[in-house]
């Protein structure tokens, strides 16, 4: 009799769904990556946990009894159907792609583009989240990230993308009233928007050991875009990238308040762990990107050949 508190062993249930289906135990065994002899074993001990035989056994074959019959399409459909779920499950992780992103590269120079990716590629949905932190890329919440920095990071892959630079933006209006902003000395009628670190790196690249006095900055905020949003209402002057913020160059709404360009040496990269290197959507995403990055690269030639890379 059944045992009607004990469910049978899944490995055995497997073991006769396989040979069942396939009519030979030492084939149940080549699918399921044993041997014939192990999946016998476990036939076996499920006939003596029900208390039936459901094979009959020739020499090179087996042959389902009653019971075995009564039984096996019952099984035979439930696996097909387990099967089915985690293919369903696996089309659905490779149709969402989870990616975290500086707050101004992802609103300012990813957002935009995302609508070419879709197009392309409309299997893959992209949720991007925005995030100063660099987030956590081995504990599955996200599949890849884009980080700033020397590309050193360890147990990810890792892409080039933009090299990380900076110079003095304005609004053309401002542009004559902030002529003189190469001179940390010289007192302006606008303010300095931006991260006074950068600032400073501007200056040392022209040979400038000097910082601008406190007084000289407005009004501070959190990213790059907001200084630049500030910058776009005529707000001050901002140290931001010519990069980032090309569109705004080339639609005239910004102009360089000076021509000179800096850099700290470091670059945004597309990260993304190691196990994740043969995703699809990883795939996909990653050569797109970086070929929209070349583009931007050969588009923003000049910034790049002309600036001068100090350290912080």
């Amino acid at each position: 009799m059944v045992d009607t508190l004990r469910f049978p062993s899944l490995t055995s249930i497997r073991a006769f769904e396989a040979a069942a289906r396939l009519g030979s135990f030492a084939e149940a065994g080549r699918e399921l990556g044993t041997s014939s002899a192990s999946v016998s074993y476990h036939v076996r001990q499920l006939e003596a946990q029900i208390g039936a035989r459901l094979f009959h056994r020739h020499p090179h074959r087996v042959e389902l009894t009653d019971a075995g019959q009564l039984v096996a399409g019952e099984a035979t459909s439930a696996f097909a159907a387990l099967r089915a779920s985690f293919v369903k499950a696996a089309e659905a992780e490779e149709g969402l792609l989870s990616l975290t992103t500086l707050p101004t590269f992802g609103a300012a120079w990813l957002s935009p583009k995302l609508g070419r990716f879709r197009t392309l590629h409309s299997q893959v949905r992209v949720q991007l989240e925005l995030s100063e932190a660099a987030e956590d890329l081995t504990s599955g919440r996200y599949d890849a990230a884009i980080r700033n920095g020397h590309g050193h990071w360890p147990g990810l892959r890792t892409a080039e993308l933009l090299p990380s630079l900076f110079m003095p933006l304005c609004t053309p209006a401002l542009r004559a009233v902030a002529a003189g902003v190469d001179d940390p000395h010289r007192s302006l009628d606008v303010p300095l928007l931006g991260r006074p670190d950068w600032w400073t790196l501007w200056y040392r690249a022209q040979g400038h050991s000097e910082t601008p006095p406190p007084e000289r900055f407005g009004t501070s905020l959190s990213t790059e875009q907001m200084d630049v949003a500030a910058a776009l209402s005529g707000h001050g002057v901002a140290i931001a990238s010519p990069i980032l913020f090309a569109s705004e160059i080339e639609a005239g709404r910004l102009v360089p308040a000076h021509d000179f360009v800096a850099g700290d040496g470091r670059t945004f990269w597309f990260v993304y762990p190691v196990a994740r290197r043969s995703s699809r959507k990883v795939v996909l995403f990653r050569e797109w990107l970086c070929d929209e990055a070349a583009r931007v690269r050969e588009t923003s030639r000049a910034f790049i050949r002309r600036a001068v890379i100090v350290r912080p």
